[in-house]
């Protein structure tokens, strides 16, 4: 029999989120940004209400230092030694309702609002008019609050629902049984498989992938990003981080904003990689940045830090501010003026690496470049060339 490299662990829910408030519990790198939507949220809380499972979580005992993420925005009295391998959505929901924290969605930081309806036993994301409906809590967090009695929630929901209709006995009582059957969802069983510390921080990203690419199906960029969480972090969060300043104007400082596109570390990394390895299929990359000789099947250290460099030296020129900016011209140039007007990312995203070739590589003047890529843009809008199979065009264009 295999050696298990993992260990099961059982939690309730108390005890999973006071290590994560401790910071016991944390996120390592190869996590992404929080996406779950509030719905989901609502059925994640519905489903445990009715006593379904929700899933077990992945966890890592690393055995290593600090350098990595926690969940929820304050401060945490210990280094993190469980990494959440899978579970990050279901972790940071539950932390964002339970203790009124903001969670992260495009590149912002929302608070989540779960509305309880104790007759029906019906959950909703709170609105404007669930908010003013007083047959629902507007916000469950209020059960689990700082010093919250769960008599005085009960007994100001029923005041405030008398106030607008009758409320006969049964349903004081049914009403009194759903508010505790919530209250006790902190209890609600949860169970942990923690893997060793004996497994590296590349044996962690392969379990990731191969986890993650059942539910929330992974494409070959997430697989790359991934990898570049493990042996060029920097990289990734300078992605992140240059997607993050381009969705806002800034004050008087320069940065990546622009009228046309609100850019995604994937979409980036598609053009690091089409400037560094002329590629547009990511299909093979992703096992030449492992060090992968495609052709012996052999990996070796050596080749995996000789394509990092192609792919930093690529990320640098992709990621300048002037190239950015200058870029921009050439598409006004071809006459279009905002992002309304441009109607595939993709063809901004391909003629963007062509645009960084011909100045980075070939030297073409200025002027004449910005011509001839206002002139090549005009013609990939207009015949939808990176539309339809757009790696295959591309490819053939970069060869």
């Amino acid at each position: 029999m295999s050696k298990m490299l993992f260990t099961q662990v059982n939690y309730d829910l108390n005890g999973l989120m006071s290590d994560v408030r401790m910071g016991q519990i944390g996120l390592p790198d190869i996590q992404r940004e929080f996406i779950w939507k509030n719905i989901k949220v609502r059925d994640l809380f519905d489903s445990m209400y009715r006593g379904y499972p929700v899933g077990y979580l992945l966890f890592w005992q690393n055995g290593l230092g600090g350098g990595h993420r926690v969940i929820g925005d304050d401060a945490k009295q210990v280094i993190p030694q469980l990494l959440v391998v899978d579970g990050q959505q279901r972790l940071t929901s539950l932390h964002a309702v339970l203790n009124r924290k903001p969670g992260m969605r495009n590149y912002k930081k929302e608070y989540i609002e779960i509305a309880f309806n104790p007759l029906q036993e019906r959950f909703e994301v709170a609105d404007a008019a669930i908010r003013r409906d007083k047959s629902f809590i507007a916000n469950i967090s209020d059960l689990w609050a700082g010093e919250t009695d769960l008599f005085d929630v009960t007994d100001s929901y029923l005041e405030q629902l008398r106030a607008t209709r009758e409320v006969s006995i049964e349903e004081e009582k049914r009403i009194k049984k759903a508010i505790g059957r919530l209250s006790n969802l902190i209890s609600f069983p949860f169970t942990a498989l923690v893997l060793s510390t004996d497994i590296d921080e590349e044996q962690v990203a392969e379990v990731f992938v191969r986890i993650n690419s059942k539910g929330i199906t992974l494409n070959q960029a997430d697989f790359i990003l991934t990898l570049m969480s493990v042996f060029w972090d920097e990289g990734r969060t300078e992605l992140e981080e240059f997607c993050r300043l381009a969705r806002k104007p800034s004050e008087g400082v320069s940065s990546p904003f622009n009228h046309y596109i609100k850019p995604k570390p994937d979409q980036l990394l598609r053009a690091n990689v089409g400037l560094g390895f002329k590629r547009a299929r990511l299909k093979y990359v992703y096992s030449i940045l492992r060090g992968k000789d495609l052709e012996t099947e052999e990996f070796s250290d050596e080749r995996r830090e000789e394509q990092f460099d192609v792919l930093k030296n690529a990320h640098g020129r992709v990621l300048d501010l002037q190239h950015w900016h200058d870029f921009w011209k050439a598409i006004r140039q071809a006459g279009y003026r905002n992002g309304k007007m441009i109607t595939s990312e993709n063809n901004i995203l391909f003629t963007y690496v062509m645009y960084l070739i011909g100045r980075t590589e070939y030297k073409v003047d200025e002027h004449d470049l910005r011509r001839l890529i206002a002139r090549w843009f005009f013609m990939v809008s207009l015949t939808g060339r990176y539309t339809g199979s757009p790696e295959s065009s591309m490819e053939f264009d970069l060869a």
